[in-house]
C-alpha cells in the first residue's frame, strides 16, 4: 500500500513542477537545437555507477516474510516483513541476513522480473547474522553476483548498495567505507567483528543487499544502521564478504557452521582474568587439565532435619588471561580467538593459577 501512495504523491508533484515551468518558460525549438553540447555526456563516477547497476540489479532479489507472534487472550497475529538478498549461484541459492528471515513462517523471494517464489531455509548462522534461502526457478532466471576480497579494502572506497528499502526494489545508493574493523553486536548479542562502516544511505528493507565495489563484485552484505529514529543517517555496517567466504559453503552443505571448541561452558570475568566456572566433561579444556570452579557438598544437621550444603571454592579455578599472546578480557575475546581457529587446532592457553602465570597446551574440539 505505502509504495504506492509513495508513487503517486512523486508523479503528481512531478507534474505540477513541469506544469509551472512550461507557464514561465517555452523555449524556441530552433534556440534548444542550437543550444552547444560542452558538458561530458557522463562523469568516469556516473560511468561506473551505471555499468555496476546494469551489471548487478538483476542478481538483487526482494523478500518477503510473515510470522506468527502471540498476542493477548491467547491469541495470535500475522506479522510481515521485508528485506533483500543477493542471488550468488545458478543453483537458487540466495544470500540473506539472520534476522530478516529468524521466526519466518512464510518466506517467499521476488526476483527482477516480478516473478515470486517460495524460500526453504537452507543454513543459517545467528552469530555472524547470515542466512542462506534457495528457490526454485528457471536457471535464466538467475544472475548471481560474484564475491570480492574484502581483505583488500581500503577507507575512502567508492561502494555502491542495491536493495529495496521501504519495499522499493533495487534501489541504488552510493557513497564510501568510512571505516573498517568495526565490531557491531548480532542479534544473539555475540560480537561480530571485521564490520565495514559506511555513508551510503541504507533504510529500512536494505538488510541482506549487496555492498558491491566498482568491479561490480559483493565484497560486502548491507546489515545495520546507526540511527535514534530507525531512518538513514549515513552510518551503516556491513558484513564483509570474507565472513561470508567461510561461512556460506557451510551453511549450504551443512545448515550449520561448525565451529572449533575449548571445552569451556561457563566463565566469569574478573580483575585476575576469566574465571573458568565450569568444564565439558571430557572436553578439550579437561583433557589439557585446566581447572574450573571446585564445588563440595556437606552435610548439615539441624536438630532432626539434615540438610545439603553446597561450598564454592573460586581460588581453585584458572584463570584464563590470553591465547597465543593475544590478551583476553571477556568471554567473547575468548570466543573471538577460539573461533579464528579449526577443529583440531593446539592453542597455548596463557593462565594464572594460584598465584603462578603458565601455557597450557590445549587442541581444540570441534562443536557438534
Amino acid at each position: 500500500m505505502f509504495p504506492r501512495i509513495y508513487g503517486f504523491v512523486i508523479a503528481l508533484v512531478t507534474g505540477i513542477a513541469i506544469g509551472s515551468f512550461g507557464l514561465q518558460y517555452r523555449a524556441r525549438p530552433e534556440v534548444i537545437a542550437q543550444a552547444p553540447n560542452v558538458w561530458p555526456e557522463q562523469s568516469t563516477e556516473e560511468i561506473i555507477n551505471v555499468h555496476v547497476y546494469e551489471a548487478c540489479n538483476r542478481g538483487v532479489v526482494n523478500i518477503s516474510t510473515k510470522l506468527i507472534r502471540p498476542t493477548s487472550f491467547f491469541t495470535e497475529a500475522a506479522v510481515e516483513g521485508s528485506g533483500s538478498g543477493s542471488i550468488i549461484d545458478k543453483l537458487g541459492h540466495v544470500l540473506t541476513n539472520y534476522h530478516v528471515v529468524d521466526g519466518a513462517r512464510d518466506i517467499n523471494v521476488t526476483l527482477y522480473t516480478g516473478d515470486s517464489y517460495p524460500a526453504i531455509l537452507v543454513g543459517q548462522d545467528p552469530d555472524n547474522d547470515i542466512a542462506v534461502l534457495r528457490i526454485s526457478a528457471p536457471e535464466e532466471a538467475f544472475f548471481p553476483i560474484p564475491l570480492g576480497d574484502s581483505s583488500t579494502l581500503k577507507v575512502g572506497q567508492h561502494i555502491i548498495a542495491i536493495g529495496n528499502p521501504f519495499g522499493l526494489e533495487r534501489t541504488m545508493s552510493t557513497g564510501i567505507i568510512s571505516s573498517l574493523n568495526r565490531r557491531i553486536s548480532s542479534k544473539n548479542r555475540r560480537s561480530m567483528k571485521s564490520i565495514i562502516q559506511i555513508d551510503a544511505a541504507l533504510n529500512q528493507g536494505n538488510s541482506g543487499g549487496p555492498l558491491l565495489n566498482s568491479r561490480g563484485q559483493l565484497i560486502g552484505m548491507n546489515t545495520a544502521i546507526a540511527s535514534s529514529t530507525g531512518d538513514n543517517a549515513g552510518i551503516g555496517f556491513a558484513i564483509p564478504s570474507n565472513t561470508m567466504l567461510r561461512v556460506v559453503p557451510q551453511l549450504i552443505e551443512h545448515g550449520r557452521v561448525s565451529r572449533p571448541t575449548i571445552g569451556i561452558v561457563e566463565a566469569l570475568e574478573s580483575e585476575e582474568g576469566l574465571v573458568i566456572r565450569r568444564i565439558t566433561p571430557g572436553g578439550p579444556a579437561e583433557k589439557a587439565g585446566l581447572r574450573g570452579i571446585q564445588v563440595t557438598q556437606r552435610m548439615i544437621r539441624r536438630g532432626p532435619l539434615v540438610f545439603q550444603q553446597d561450598s564454592i571454592d573460586t581460588r581453585s579455578a584458572d584463570r584464563i588471561v590470553g591465547v597465543d599472546d593475544i590478551p583476553v578480557k571477556t568471554a567473547d575475546d575468548l570466543l573471538s580467538v577460539i573461533e579464528s581457529k579449526r577443529p583440531g587446532d593446539k592453542v597455548q592457553l596463557i593462565i594464572i593459577r594460584e598465584g603462578r602465570k603458565m601455557s597450557v597446551p590445549v587442541i581444540l574440539g570441534k562443536d557438534e
